[in-house]
């Protein structure tokens, strides 16, 4: 498990346009999202240990803020043939058990997560009603192994933010999580694959 730290994609940044697989067979674009609603993107897998640390909490979290206004998808681009965890079929097995109400997508090409400079799961874009990037950065400062509770503190903070009008600190923590599993020959030139502390 290497601890690698999101990019930091440029605040304002327009959300890139994706058309991917949900679990349920289905496709869904960027545009597939009311465009008059903030959106928050998810990089995500099944077997990573710092998105497991947080996954039950993650799905009230988003339920929450579903019911506020925020339309939400998580994507998965890990590759599937050197992590059979993270195929479509265990993704919609995870969906059900877990109880996803949100888009579960593969990025089977891993074009998406190059476009949103993604680089560990789990990643998060929070977009505003103009699909301009507002935030990008940790869920909390809980980790699996440092003891701090789950809390989702930071992504609330810029959520509640978002949903209410207001300018968010631009100071933003990245993500800390596992290196997005890049096929053979597919890893992007952003990503180092550097250990974070």
């Amino acid at each position: 498990m290497v601890k690698t730290a999101s990019t930091m994609l440029p605040l304002g940044s327009a959300a890139p346009k994706f058309s991917l697989t949900n679990v349920d067979g289905k496709t869904v674009t960027l545009e597939s999202f009311p465009n008059d609603l903030p959106l928050l993107v998810i990089f995500m897998c099944n077997h990573c240990p710092f998105v497991i640390h947080l996954r039950d909490h993650l799905v009230k979290f988003i339920r929450e803020y579903q019911d506020k206004g925020i339309s939400v998808v998580a994507i998965s681009s890990n590759d599937a043939e050197k992590y059979p965890a993270d195929s479509p079929e265990k993704m919609k097995e995870d969906a059900e058990k877990y109880g996803y109400t949100f888009p579960y997508l593969y990025d089977d090409t891993q074009d998406a997560a190059k476009a949103y400079r993604a680089a560990c799961t789990p990643d998060f874009f929070l977009f505003d009603r103009h699909r301009q990037l507002v935030y990008r950065g940790q869920y909390d400062d809980s980790r699996p192994s440092n003891g701090q509770p789950v809390t989702g503190a930071d992504l609330k903070a810029a959520c509640d933010a978002v949903l209410s009008g207001q300018t968010i600190n631009a100071l933003q923590r990245p993500s800390i999580g596992c290196n997005i599993k890049w096929k053979p020959g597919k890893e992007p030139d952003y990503f180092t694959g550097i250990s974070a502390v």
